[in-house]
């Protein structure tokens, strides 16, 4: 007797299923709860929500998208075709890596949550813009030269991803206290430098970027984002054939 196999958990895996309620599309579904993760992150979208959002029973969301993990596996292949790439034939690979990852990280703090979200999101690497976006990056690097080009892309997105997922993070916690960047972090810093007092290094670190963060936090964060991408791309290049 042939075992039994499970399907697939993913919205791109199985067959779909025909419309019945033609007002209420998946197209529409996705873009509203795009928009509710957006405004309140992940643990305040529910089908439930969302159905009254589209005026909409769940009943009639499950039509259109099995269960809340299909429905964020959506969201994140819509997010992605945000996402701007150079084209293949760039002639400078350090600028066209560059722009690729600065969009990257661009779209996640446009989205905060899709960082927090892309290693859990099932088989959301199956959708349509994903798969055009991984194929796209790989016709880059290929033609960049470098020899692997798949563990270059590897090395680039675990940096962009890290750091991207960070601030994302970060920018959460600065929107629930309902002050400005720049206000939150001079309320934190005297409590910040408190505890460093201690530590000669960080008194230091601490009092020099409170100053600056304090006037434009914006621009420390893209800093550092930048220079640790300098340093990715300054290890990289030495792979690449002389």
């Amino acid at each position: 007797m042939a075992a039994k196999t499970n399907p697939i958990p993913s919205v791109w895996a199985r067959e779909q299923r025909e419309p019945e309620q033609p007002s209420l599309s998946r197209a529409a579904i996705v873009r509203e709860a795009i928009a509710m993760l957006d405004a309140d992150g992940i643990e305040a979208l529910s089908m439930r929500k969302l159905g009254a959002r589209l005026n909409a029973g769940a009943t009639s969301l499950y039509r259109h998208v099995a269960t809340k993990d299909e429905l964020m596996e959506l969201a994140v292949d819509e997010v992605f075709a945000e996402i701007v790439l150079p084209p293949a034939d760039s002639p400078d690979w350090r600028a066209a890596t560059t722009e690729a990852a600065r969009s990257f990280r661009t779209t996640t703090l446009r989205h905060p949550w899709l960082a927090s979200v892309l290693g859990t999101a099932g088989l959301a690497y199956l959708g349509p813009n994903l798969m055009s976006f991984s194929d796209r990056l790989a016709a880059l690097f290929t033609s960049f030269g470098f020899p692997e080009p798949n563990r270059a892309i590897d090395t680039v997105m675990t940096y962009v991803i890290g750091m991207s997922t960070t601030e994302a993070a970060w920018l959460n916690t600065v929107a629930r206290s309902g002050e400005s960047e720049a206000e939150f972090i001079s309320r934190l810093m005297p409590a910040a430098r408190e505890v460093a007092a201690g530590y000669d290094h960080l008194t230091e670190s601490y009092a020099a970027s409170s100053k600056v963060a304090a006037v434009d936090p914006v621009a420390i964060r893209d800093s550092k984002f930048h220079y640790g991408l300098e340093v990715v791309l300054d290890g990289l290049a030495l792979r690449l054939p002389q």
